[in-house]
C-alpha cells in the first residue's frame, strides 16, 4: 500500500512543486522523514523568512510555492508574511503540523487549537482534514485553490500521524487532475470596451501589479500607444507594470483621494488594470475622480471588483483582456503624451550621500534587467522617478505596508530567476525584521546583493509623523546598528561605504562576484 506521506509527495510533483520552504518544529518530523532527494529544502530561520521567501520565489515564477510552519506558534510568526502574500496574490500552500489526533482532543502542549481560524482573514482556505484519508483531497484542492484567481495563499492544518496511514487506493485519481481557469472577454464585450475607449476624447491608464503577475506589460505598452494615452502606476503598487523609460509612463499615483483626482483632472475616462480601486493610505479626502470622469477597472479578482467605490468592472484574465484590447483599440490622431522630464542625476561629492545618489549608481553601474526588492520605505518615490526598469519582473515590495518582506523576498526572487541579478534595496529600521534572510542565502549560495540604506532613523515614519503633526512621537531613531558585522556572522561578504567611490567599487565587486553580498551606506535623513 502507498502511504498517505508517499501519495502527498507524488501529488506535488505531478504539480511541479518540488522546493519546500519552511522551519520545521516537531509536529513536522513525519512528513520530512526520509526525504525524497528530488526535492529540496529551503531552511529558514524563522517562520515569516521562510514563508517571504516563499513570496518572492512564488511570485517571481507565477507557480504555487508550499511552505512548511510548526503548528500554531510558527503559523504566528510568519503571519505578517500572510498578510504580504494575501494582499499580493500570491499562490502558496501553507501545511503546519498539528498534534497527533490521539490526543487533540485534551489539548496537549503543539496543538493548533481551532486551527482553520488562526490564519484567517488572510488565506483563501484554511482547512483540517476530518480523517487521515482526506489528506491528499485536502492537498489537491488547496494547490487548485492557490492558483486559481485571484491567487492567494491556502493553509492545511495537518496532524503529524496521518502522513504514515495507508492512503485510500481511491486518491491517485489526484495525481491526474488539471484545473484551468478561462477568462478571457467574450468578442462582443471586447468591441464595447474597445468602443468606449475609442470615444474617449482624452482616456488615461493605472495599471497594477497583476498586470505584472500576467506578464501582460507588453499589451499594456500596445494598448498605451494605440490610445496616446499616458500611464501611471496606481497607488502603493507592489510590482512594476510598464517600462519606466517609456515616454508614456508618468509615474507612480500618490495614495490618497484628493491626490489621485487632481492629478487626474481633464480625463474623462480611467482604464484601471491589475489593480485595486485604489489603495489608499494616507488621508486627504476629495472627489474619488475628477468632474465629468468615468472609470473602468479589468481584475481577475471578484472582491476588488466588487468592493470598489465607483466605476464600471470586468472580472477576467488581465492578461487576456489586455491584448485582446490593444488588438481591438482604433489608433488614436491624439498627439502622443510628452515624455516627462527625467529627474536631474545628484553630483557626486557630498557625504553622507543622499539616498537619490545611492539609487543613481546602482541604476548606473547594475545590468540592466537587473531586479530590484524595495524595503527602503523612505526612498519609494525616488526610486520610481530614477529606476529604470524595463523588463517584467524587475520591482518588487511589500503589499501589505508591513516590514519584513524584502530580504527573505530577494532571495526567493533569486532562486526563481537565476538568470538575472537581484538587488534588495533596504532601509536600517526594515532590515531588522527579517535579518536572519542573510543565513539562508549564505548557505543556499543565493546571490544577492543587499543594499541597506543606514540613515539611523525610520524615515517613513518621520515623514508620516509630519503629515498627522505628531509631535514627540519616541523610539523613531535606531542608531548603533553594525550591519557589516552581522552580515559576516552570517557568511556573507561585507563592506561599509561613505563615498561615491566606495559605494561604487563595493557595488561592482558584489555584482561580479557571484555570492551573496551585503554593502551598508551612510545615507544622509532628509525630510520629504
Amino acid at each position: 500500500m502507498v502511504t498517505i506521506r508517499e501519495l502527498t509527495y507524488d501529488l506535488l510533483r505531478r504539480n511541479g512543486i518540488t522546493t519546500i520552504f519552511g522551519n520545521p518544529g516537531s509536529n513536522e518530523l513525519p512528513f520530512l522523514q526520509d526525504f525524497p532527494g528530488d526535492f529540496r529544502y529551503i531552511l529558514a530561520l524563522h517562520e515569516g523568512v521562510a514563508i517571504g521567501i516563499a513570496d518572492g520565489y512564488a511570485q517571481a515564477t507565477g507557480r504555487t510555492a508550499l511552505v512548511n510552519l510548526h503548528s500554531a506558534a510558527g503559523t504566528g510568526n510568519a503571519m505578517g508574511g500572510l498578510a504580504n502574500a494575501w494582499n499580493s496574490h500570491s499562490p502558496l500552500v501553507v501545511t503546519a503540523g498539528q498534534q497527533t489526533r490521539a490526543m487533540i482532543g485534551i489539548e496537549p502542549l503543539l496543538t493548533n487549537i481551532d486551527a482553520t481560524m488562526l490564519p484567517k482573514p488572510l488565506v483563501k482556505w484554511s482547512y483540517e482534514p476530518a480523517r487521515a484519508e482526506d489528506v491528499p483531497l485536502a492537498m489537491s484542492r488547496a494547490l487548485h485553490m492557490s492558483r486559481l484567481p485571484a491567487p492567494g495563499p491556502v493553509y492545511l492544518s495537518i496532524p503529524y500521524d496521518d502522513w504514515a496511514k495507508d492512503a485510500d487506493p481511491e486518491s491517485s485519481r489526484l495525481l491526474e487532475r488539471k484545473v484551468n481557469a478561462a477568462g478571457a472577454l467574450d468578442a462582443n464585450a471586447t468591441a464595447n470596451l474597445a468602443a468606449r475607449l475609442d470615444r474617449s476624447a482624452n482616456p488615461v491608464l493605472i495599471l497594477g501589479p497583476d498586470v505584472d503577475a500576467a506578464r501582460a506589460n507588453e499589451h499594456a505598452v500596445k494598448l498605451a500607444e494605440r490610445l496616446k494615452a499616458p500611464v501611471w502606476v496606481a497607488p502603493s503598487a507592489p510590482r512594476c507594470p510598464f517600462p519606466t523609460t517609456h515616454p508614456n509612463f508618468r509615474g507612480l499615483l500618490p495614495a490618497s483621494m484628493a491626490g489621485i483626482s487632481k492629478l487626474l483632472d481633464g480625463h474623462d475616462l480611467v482604464l484601471v488594470a491589475g489593480a485595486p480601486v485604489f489603495r489608499y493610505h494616507e488621508y486627504e479626502p476629495g472627489p474619488l475622480l475628477p468632474p465629468g470622469a468615468e472609470l473602468i477597472q479589468i481584475t481577475f479578482d471578484p472582491d476588488e471588483a466588487a468592493r470598489a467605490p465607483m466605476g464600471d468592472a470586468m472580472v477576467g484574465d488581465v492578461g487576456l483582456i489586455l491584448a485582446a484590447l490593444a488588438d481591438a483599440v482604433t489608433e488614436s490622431g491624439r498627439a502622443a503624451p510628452a515624455p516627462r522630464m527625467a529627474p536631474k542625476r545628484i553630483a557626486p561629492g557630498k557625504t553622507p550621500l543622499t539616498a537619490e545618489r545611492v539609487l543613481d549608481l546602482m541604476d548606473e553601474l547594475a545590468p540592466r534587467d537587473a531586479i530590484y526588492v524595495n524595503e527602503s520605505t523612505s526612498t519609494i518615490e525616488a526610486m520610481w522617478e530614477r529606476m529604470r526598469w524595463e523588463e517584467p519582473g524587475s520591482y518588487y515590495f511589500g503589499a501589505a505596508g508591513g516590514l519584513g518582506f524584502a530580504m527573505p523576498a530577494a532571495v526567493g526572487v533569486q532562486l526563481a530567476e537565476p538568470d538575472r541579478q537581484v538587488i534588495a534595496v533596504i532601509g536600517d529600521g526594515s532590515a531588522n525584521y527579517s535579518i536572519t534572510a542573510l543565513w539562508t542565502a549564505a548557505q543556499q549560495k543565493v546571490p544577492v546583493v543587499f543594499v541597506i540604506m543606514r540613515n539611523g532613523t525610520y524615515g517613513a515614519l518621520r515623514w508620516f509623523a509630519g503629515v498627522l503633526h505628531a509631535d514627540g512621537v519616541p523610539a523613531l531613531d535606531v542608531p548603533d546598528i553594525d550591519f557589516v558585522d552581522i552580515a559576516r556572522g552570517y557568511g556573507l561578504e561585507a563592506e561599509r561605504a561613505t563615498t561615491d567611490e566606495a559605494f561604487a567599487a563595493a557595488f561592482a565587486e558584489a555584482l561580479k562576484t557571484g555570492r551573496p553580498c551585503l554593502i551598508e551606506v551612510a545615507t544622509a535623513w532628509r525630510k520629504a
